[in-house]
């Protein structure tokens, strides 16, 4: 390839993996979970306590964020970043009864599947446990597709949320503006009014 060509593909891989990730309901379950967000807060803090003032963080402390990587999961299967996508069928097959000829263009759909209750018993309640240990049954939690031509921002994707959250909540805890703010899908889901919240340093009442 050209540099040129390179470099869009990587400017594509940025772009794709930042307007995915899903920061924002992130946010929005912190929120109104406060149970998980203590739970992610004390995580967060064993990592910050360990560190040089000023230290960045690392790679190994990545790894360390499991319980923020499975909420970061459950809000992406009850908020997938994308509602599906096209793939074509490269060979006939049947399917639930139905005979679909190769060459045909098929949609899967994330949050239909992500709310299969044969896959995620009780799927409107948030548990970020369901990822612990092997996790879900394979190709059942595609937030980021699957296969040979699975998003390949995925891991920027998770590099990028575990950062803001381990320096959201080691800051701040927060509240929602508007508890009852709608969600809308254009073309992603996003709130209808951005989300607004007041926040609150640590050892402090005052808002910011």
């Amino acid at each position: 390839m050209q540099e040129m060509d390179i470099a869009d593909k990587i400017l594509g891989l940025l772009v794709g993996g930042h307007d995915t990730a899903s920061v924002t309901f992130i946010i929005k379950y912190l929120a109104e979970l406060p149970h998980v967000y203590d739970l992610v807060l004390k995580e967060q803090m064993e990592i910050a306590k360990a560190k040089a003032p000023g230290e960045l963080l690392n790679w190994e402390d990545l790894q360390k964020m499991k319980y923020s990587w499975n909420v970061a999961f459950e809000v992406m299967r009850l908020v997938p970043p994308l509602e599906g996508a096209f793939r074509e069928a490269i060979t006939d097959f049947l399917y639930a009864g139905f005979s679909v000829p190769k060459g045909w263009k098929l949609y899967w759909s994330a949050h239909l599947t992500h709310q299969n209750p044969e896959y995620f018993p009780k799927p409107e309640k948030f548990d970020p446990s369901r990822f612990e240990g092997t996790g879900p049954v394979p190709y059942t939690y595609i937030p980021f597709g699957g296969g040979p031509r699975m998003c390949p921002g995925k891991e920027y994707a998770r590099l990028e949320i575990l950062v803001f959250m381990h320096n959201l909540v080691t800051r701040f805890k927060w509240e929602k503006v508007l508890p009852h703010e709608k969600i809308v899908v254009n073309p992603m889901p996003i709130p209808e009014k951005g989300l607004p919240i007041r926040l609150f340093r640590h050892n402090s009442s005052q808002s910011v």
